[in-house]
């Protein structure tokens, strides 16, 4: 999909999206002895997020109000997992807490980061 990017009271050339680049390394390694080939796999993955801008300072409507309020709610959402996983990783024998990684699109596409 095409990144936008559109002008606000606070930044000229604000990106109005998010991007994310995976990339997956696959490594694959021959036993001589077995002659067996197995595969090791590792991804990486590099993301630029749009930045979350307050309405009252943007000056934003229309279609920018609407892409202003998508990009705060998934920064929440991602605010939230991290959070969750933060919570999951320090607990000694606490109950695990779900890890709401469905809640937005760029959650979903970073879970196995």
């Amino acid at each position: 999909k095409n990144r936008t990017g559109a002008a606000t009271n606070m930044n000229e050339t604000s990106s109005r999206a998010h991007t994310i680049f995976c990339i997956a390394f696959v490594q694959t390694v021959v036993n001589r002895e077995t002659m067996k080939a197995n595969d090791i796999r590792s991804e990486i993955s590099l993301v630029d997020l749009a930045g979350s801008e307050r309405v009252s300072r943007t000056g934003a409507s229309g279609d920018r109000l609407t892409e202003g309020g998508h990009i705060n709610k998934s920064l929440s959402a991602l605010g939230n997992v991290i959070n969750a996983l933060a919570k999951n990783g320090s607990g000694k024998g606490k109950k695990k807490i779900l890890v709401p990684y469905r809640d937005a699109v760029l959650t979903h596409l970073l879970k196995n980061s």
